[in-house]
């Protein structure tokens, strides 16, 4: 096909329609802005994203940026698709290529038959005669709208927006009803970018023909529903569960978590007469964040942090300390790449094992593993919940890809139960026993009864120890002392099997093949198997798991198949390690690996294709 502005079929609206020879692609393409970190384009990628939506049209938008502060390469891309997937998806449909140092390499990764829009200056169809190019005098085009230069850097990337509009025939009400909700509170701001976006629509209706397929049609698919980042959601789910606590020292990708439930906390949990009912403290490191969590926890409160993987690596000590001593606290780890400081703005699930096994000696953390916005704000609650429940640490994982990209959703449900404190004795209940013993299991669950300090009883008060003690919480080195009391914990972790979050089955009947993922790789994943059922008639019978330690519904979906294949995203195979530590002998053989960790969130072809590949399909 050739490339330029040439004109295929008739021109206007509904060129291709009528008379261009390639069949309309409807609500089923991606989106990819390239452009300089720190350009001021997150805000036009915004009113992009939002506008698919607000057409009712299912949308995803995932941000790929450097580590560095400013002028690096960045990329976002934008997902439509009318059957809902969300996973990130390998092939782009539609390049702006903003950015002059990777312009080239940009538009040589696209597919045959992709749209490139760009700079004209740049003249990117030299390198390509299978793409479609467009080519726009972006700088003309700004200086006409904005006649101060120190704001043209910003108000270019509208222009953008503008001609993507009216090339993929966007609704030009859903665009304009998304810039004004942008800057809602900067009128004149709102107005210039405003007039940018209807520079660019005009420009691309005056000088182009269509003649590439991609277009939009209203739906009524996101009728109800929102649009958030999974940090966003965990931290309105902390609020929601309580949490009076927080301690923290800033890490990317965990730091708006905190950030933004600084903000929900000023807004709903300041009292009448202006004090605050909640404590935030920004630590001097990780090391200390934990320690406050497990300090404020002992003490009553409902206590949490928010790091990554460099942060985990610091909790190690406390989080032992935790476990042994058995304090509440809620931990989230919004995973990244490494080993060391790694990279830092890549998505990965590579912290499982640590985090499973956290601290020296026989060690075992409860973990939830949230796969969307909704579970990362319901996970939160009954993380402090569990912890309190259980008396021990829970740690929640989620990744960067969830963490701070919008996602699109469900509402939330306001919670309607009321918070669990577990086994906590008041004064009359010392009143009527005549005393406890800290450590000692009473009902057989692993789980001993606690005070909380103030508690006006002489019976009240223990000694709290991460050295040897007994059920007493008295100071001991005997072996068998330490022995029941590390039965006891291990205990208290099958208890938990029977607490946390229960895994979601899929299975048809029909297969002997199973598969099974994890938080994000579940977009993934769901995608794959329509893939692989539609392309090539083979189904395969999925379960997603939520939680460490495992349910009952885990062994028995591994057992029910001849080989079940899991998906996730790192390098060593820790979700396939930590089932084979847990599965009979017989079962654990069962399981084959699909791995994904280049530190772009994994997409369904990939999935699909492995999967092809170890099936001798």
């Amino acid at each position: 096909m050739a490339t330029g502005d040439v004109a295929l079929g008739q021109s206007g609206p509904d060129a291709l329609a009528q008379g261009a020879s390639t069949k309309r692609i409807v609500n089923d393409f991606s989106i990819q802005v390239a452009t300089v970190n720190g350009s001021g384009s997150q805000s036009a990628n915004s009113v992009l994203l939002k506008s698919i939506f607000g057409m009712g049209i299912p949308v995803s938008g995932k941000n790929l940026f450097p580590s560095n502060i400013a002028g690096l390469p960045t990329w976002y891309t934008i997902r439509a698709s009318k059957s809902g997937y969300v996973a990130r998806k390998k092939e782009i449909d539609l390049l702006v290529a903003m950015n002059a140092e990777t312009a080239k390499d940009d538009i040589l990764s696209l597919p045959s038959g992709a749209v490139a829009i760009y700079e004209e200056s740049l003249d990117l169809k030299q390198y390509r005669d299978d793409v479609i190019c467009y080519p726009v005098p972006f700088d003309k085009l700004t200086a006409t709208v904005c006649p101060e230069a120190k704001l043209r850097k910003l108000v270019k990337n509208m222009i953008y927006v503008g001609i993507v509009a009216q090339l993929i025939r966007m609704d030009m009400k859903a665009v304009e009803a998304a810039l004004r909700r942008q800057f809602a509170k900067k009128q004149k701001a709102a107005d210039l970018n405003w007039g940018a976006v209807q520079a660019g629509y005009d420009y691309a209706a005056a000088s182009f023909t269509k003649q590439d397929p991609y277009v939009l049609e209203h739906m009524h698919a996101t009728e109800g529903k929102i649009i958030i980042d999974g940090n966003a959601a965990a931290a309105l789910g902390a609020m929601f569960a309580g949490v009076t606590v927080v301690t923290w020292y800033p890490i990317t990708p965990s730091s708006s978590v905190v950030e933004q439930l600084i903000d929900y906390l000023k807004k709903y949990r300041i009292e009448p007469d202006g004090k605050a009912s909640f404590a935030v403290v920004q630590a001097e490191d990780e090391l200390a964040a934990v320690g406050m969590v497990f300090g404020a926890g002992w003490a009553g409160a409902r206590s949490m942090t928010a790091t990554s993987g460099p942060g985990i690596s610091l909790m190690a000590e406390f989080a032992g300390l935790g476990y042994f001593a058995e304090l509440p606290g809620v931990i989230f780890d919004v995973q990244r790449v490494g080993p060391s400081t790694g990279l830092p703005t890549r998505t990965a699930q590579a912290d499982l094992l640590s985090v499973a096994y956290l601290s020296h000696g026989d060690t075992k953390h409860v973990i939830l593993l949230p796969a969307s916005v909704k579970e990362c704000y319901e996970f939160a609650i009954a993380a402090f919940d569990l912890t309190e429940r259980l008396q021990t640490p829970v740690f929640v994982l989620s990744d960067l890809d969830l963490g701070m990209n919008n996602w699109m959703s469900e509402p939330f449900e306001y919670p309607e139960k009321p918070l669990d404190r577990g086994k906590v004795l008041t004064a009359e209940d010392l009143n009527r026993l005549g005393g406890f013993a800290r450590y000692q299991d009473v009902d057989g669950d692993g789980i001993p009864y606690r005070t909380l300090p103030g508690t006006d009883h002489p019976k009240a008060a223990y000694f709290t120890r991460g050295s040897g003690h007994n059920e007493k919480a008295l100071y001991t080195e005997k072996p068998d002392d330490y022995q029941n009391l590390m039965e006891r914990l291990s205990r208290k972790f099958d208890t938990a099997r029977t607490l946390v979050p229960a895994p979601v089955v899929v299975q048809t009947g029909k297969s002997k093949v199973g598969i099974i993922a994890y938080g994000t790789s579940d977009f993934a994943v769901l995608e794959s198997r329509d893939q692989l059922k539609k392309e090539y008639g083979t189904e395969m019978d999925y379960l997603r798991i939520r939680a460490f330690p495992f349910t009952r519904e885990v062994h028995d979906f591994v057992a029910s198949h001849d080989r079940v294949y899991v998906v996730e995203q790192n390098r060593d195979a820790q979700m396939l390690s930590l089932l084979k530590l847990d599965l009979p002998s017989e079962d654990a053989v069962k399981l084959r690996s699909v791995r994904h960790f280049n530190g772009l969130p994994i997409d369904a072809r990939s999935v699909t294709d492995e999967l092809l590949l170890q099936e001798g399909i």
